[in-house]
């Protein structure tokens, strides 16, 4: 006897996702490398990645919606909007870097500079999902609570945690050089 039926149908089906999603993360790991010239770079843009996962798998616990294909979907294409705005505060501070900006000018800058089109995109977004979520049924419900609570924790630590690991990564790893220009 064998246990089969839709059970077995979506275990396949999440095995293919999960190959899918290493393949999509390696291929945005690679595209960062080629951007950023830096191979550890593109480790502190992934840092907010896993806190947003486990924003979206409290939201999904909290409202007892189910971890299904959706849910998964939802998760999936929050990875894309958190390295999307990791890169634009990572971008400003490679920015400031070359003006000639000390190292913690430069994370202070980012940070307040980044914040308000940061927190106006997620407020949108977030915002936006909720009728969706209440009204959408069970089809949406997983898939927009797992978006909201990824990008709400995930935008509080993008502002918060991604400098202090891009200072340590600098300061006290020195896996990152941070040096005026023509200096």
């Amino acid at each position: 006897m064998e246990v089969g039926g839709e059970e077995e149908e979506q275990k396949k089906g999440f095995k293919e996702l999960a190959t899918v999603m290493a393949i999509s993360v390696s291929s945005i790991y690679l595209a960062l490398v080629l951007q950023f010239r830096h191979a550890v770079k593109p480790l502190i843009v992934f840092a907010a990645i896993p806190y947003g996962m486990v924003g979206a798998g409290a939201a999904l616990f909290v409202v007892g919606a189910p971890f299904g294909f959706m849910a998964f979907l939802g998760i999936a294409s929050l990875v894309g909007v958190i390295v999307s705005h990791v890169i634009v505060l990572f971008d400003f501070i490679e920015e400031k870097h070359a003006e000639g900006e000390p190292l913690e000018q430069a994370l202070l800058d980012a940070g307040i500079m980044r914040l308000r089109p940061v927190l106006i995109t997620v407020g949108a977004t977030v915002i936006a999902l909720f009728p969706l979520a209440e009204h959408g049924g069970p089809l949406w419900e997983p898939m927009c609570y797992a978006q909201i609570g990824g990008l709400t924790v995930a935008t509080f630590i993008t502002l918060l945690l991604v400098p202090v690991i891009h200072s340590i990564f600098v300061l006290d790893l020195k896996l990152v050089r941070w040096e005026r220009p023509g200096g």
